[in-house]
């Protein structure tokens, strides 16, 4: 039988798509409402992307710090918002915060070249889709 080893680019990739959604509503049972819940969540789960992504080497360490930083100012302020909210966050701060986060993710995509390409090819290449 044989064995097939993945490339390491192709494990990160499939971290990198899962990491969002297996912390989802892990802190719900609390304080936060659902939604809150799933947003701080998210962004711990892309910390722990940005963290995966730099032991892999596939981003250098000044650009993994400023990756955990922007993630932690999202999920503090998230943080704050539901606390003066009794555990929920308004709509219009939520999306918001869901678009920053959503650009953190993409920018650790596109730094460790797992961002999906668009185009088919008839124009002489394929672009990142970011």
């Amino acid at each position: 039988m044989r064995s097939f080893k993945i490339p390491k680019t192709a494990a990160l990739a499939a971290l990198i798509a899962a990491v969002p959604f297996t912390g989802a509503y892990a802190a719900s049972a609390g304080f936060y409402t659902p939604r809150t819940a799933g947003l701080i969540d998210q962004a711990q789960s892309v910390d722990q992307g940005i963290t995966a992504a730099r032991q892999m080497d596939k981003i250098k360490p000044d650009e993994a710090r400023s990756l955990h930083v922007r993630t932690a100012h999202i999920s503090r302020v998230a943080q704050r918002a539901a606390t003066a909210g009794h555990g929920s966050i308004s709509a219009p701060q939520y999306q918001q915060l869901v678009a920053q986060l959503d650009h953190v993710s993409q920018s650790l995509r596109n730094a460790t070249g797992s961002s999906p390409l668009i185009g088919d090819g008839a124009d002489g290449g394929y672009y990142p889709n970011g």
